[in-house]
């Protein structure tokens, strides 16, 4: 089996890859960082997201794992103590493969033919760069509201812990395969008026962003950042890739939300 670690960066994170990377070497793994089977993370779920977003292109043949070095993370679950026991699970156990759903973003610009395509493990959030967020939202090719406020939140179920939360999105188990639209500081007033109320879409239905004025958009994907101009439009919906986990052990959600929001 091909193997990469990728690490935070800081001296405890590069040290414990090392470890790692030293020991599944010696299992006769062989280190392959350009098509690994399992990717190893050290640091937090922002190193997760990272190499996530490097091997975007082989997710139907690379599992994921995490390892943290700071906070217990959703999807860095092993602790720095337990790097043997991962290690040997690694070497010598068959690993139970689970998968999540993604956000698929298309990006589409006025008077060009090209789009732009982006994968989120976490989330898509769009801003304007100057003023409100005025645009209107279609479902399934339909008006459903024109929205005015500080921005748009569209996340996966995995992501609903992130930014969402933060939103008062409500948190939804990763298996699910949906999307979630949560709004930021809507304007609601006798003129206008929003749902004001996340909405959680299935997998068959595509929300639809069209800016109703000609501003820049700053547009985030997970950590990665960018300022869009002249947009049409920004589609989103649950992408038909998914995310592998490899899974060696019970990973169980509620209990690792009741950790990190109620009682750690």
């Amino acid at each position: 089996m091909k193997f990469a670690v990728i690490s935070r960066g800081d001296e405890t994170s590069n040290a414990l890859m090392q470890k790692i990377k030293n020991y599944l070497l010696e299992f006769n793994l062989s280190y392959d960082s350009t098509e690994p089977d399992i990717v190893i993370t050290v640091g937090g779920d922002g190193t997760l997201l990272y190499a996530f977003h490097q091997y975007t292109h082989r997710l139907n043949d690379t599992s994921f794992v995490g390892v943290h070095t700071g906070h217990l993370g959703f999807y860095a679950d092993w602790k720095p103590e337990e790097v043997e026991r991962l290690v040997i699970h690694i070497a010598k156990t068959p690993f139970k493969i689970v998968e999540y759903p993604l956000l698929e973003v298309i990006v589409r610009h006025n008077n060009s033919a090209k789009s732009e395509r982006y994968l989120a493990l976490n989330e898509c959030s769009v801003k304007s760069v100057v003023g409100s967020l005025v645009m209107d939202l279609e479902i399934k090719g339909e008006l459903f509201e024109t929205f005015r406020g500080d921005g748009l939140c569209i996340s996966t179920p995995s992501g609903s812990t992130a930014y969402n939360k933060a939103l008062g999105g409500a948190i939804l188990h990763p298996s699910l395969a949906s999307i979630q639209i949560s709004e930021m500081a809507s304007i609601n007033n006798r003129v206008y008026r929003t749902i004001g109320s996340p909405l959680v879409l299935p997998q068959h239905h595509t929300c639809l962003l069209k800016p109703l004025n000609d501003v820049d958009f700053h547009i985030t994907i997970d950590h990665l950042s960018m300022v869009e101009k002249s947009v049409k439009s920004i589609q989103c919906r649950v992408a038909e890739e998914k995310i592998r986990f490899a899974r060696f052990r019970p990973f169980p959600f509620w209990k690792r939300v009741k950790e990190s929001f109620i009682n750690g």
